[in-house]
C-alpha cells in the first residue's frame, strides 16, 4: 500500500491528460482497465514485501532468541552435570577414604592375629613337650609303683611336671580368654 497512493494518483493524471487529447472512450476504457490492474499488482506487491519483510524480520529476531534459550538451557544442563560429577567425586573420596580406614584396621587386626598364632604356636610346642616329659615320668612312676620302690626324686619331678602342664594349660586358657575380650571390647564400647 506504500506505493499504491502515490502511482494512483499519478495514473490518474495520465489518464486524464489522455483524455483530453484523444477524446475518445475506447481508449480510455483500455487505460482505466490498465491502470486498475497495474494498481491491483502493485498492491500485492506492496503486500508481500511487508509480509516477507515482516516474516524476515521476526525470523531474524526469532533466531537469536531461540539461540539464546538454547544456550541457557545447554549452561544449565551442563552445570547439572557439573554439580553431580562433583557429588559422585565427593562419595569416591568418601568411599576411598572408607576403604583405607578399613584396610589400616584389617591390617592392624592381621597384625595382632598373627602375633597371637605366633604365641599360640609356641605355646602349643611348650605343651607338647611338657606332655612328652609328664608320658616318660608317668611310666617312671607305674614302674615304681610296681617294684614297689617310689623314687622321692621321680614322685617330685613327676609333680612339678604336671604342675607345669597345669600352668601352660592355664597360660594358653587366659590367652584365648584375652582374645575373646579383645573382640568383644570394641562391641561393648558400641553399645555403651
Amino acid at each position: 500500500m506504500r506505493f499504491a497512493p502515490a502511482r494512483a494518483a499519478s495514473a490518474i493524471t495520465a489518464r486524464q491528460g489522455l483524455k483530453k487529447r484523444n477524446g475518445g472512450t475506447d481508449r480510455m476504457n483500455d487505460i482505466s482497465e490498465l491502470e486498475r490492474r497495474i494498481l491491483y499488482a502493485l498492491e500485492r506487491i506492496d503486500i508481500a514485501t511487508a509480509q516477507l519483510g515482516d516474516g524476515a524480520a521476526a525470523k531474524v529476531q526469532e533466531a537469536p532468541v531461540a539461540n539464546s534459550i538454547d544456550i541457557d538451557v545447554l549452561k544449565a544442563e551442563l552445570e547439572a552435570e557439573r554439580l553431580a560429577n562433583a557429588q559422585l567425586t565427593e562419595r569416591v573420596r568418601a568411599i576411598k577414604e572408607k576403604q583405607e580406614t578399613m584396610v589400616v584396621a584389617l591390617e592392624k587386626k592381621v597384625a595382632r592375629l598373627t602375633q597371637q598364632l605366633e604365641a599360640n604356636g609356641t605355646e602349643l610346642q611348650h605343651q607338647r613337650q611338657l606332655n612328652v616329659d609328664l608320658t616318660a615320668i608317668n611310666r617312671k612312676l607305674s614302674e615304681a609303683a610296681r617294684t614297689g620302690l617310689i623314687d622321692a626324686e621321680t614322685l617330685n619331678q613327676s609333680m612339678e611336671t604336671e604342675l607345669a602342664a597345669l600352668r601352660v594349660a592355664r597360660s594358653a586358657e587366659m590367652a584365648e580368654v584375652e582374645e575373646i575380650m579383645a573382640e568383644l571390647r570394641p562391641l561393648i564400647g558400641e553399645v555403651a
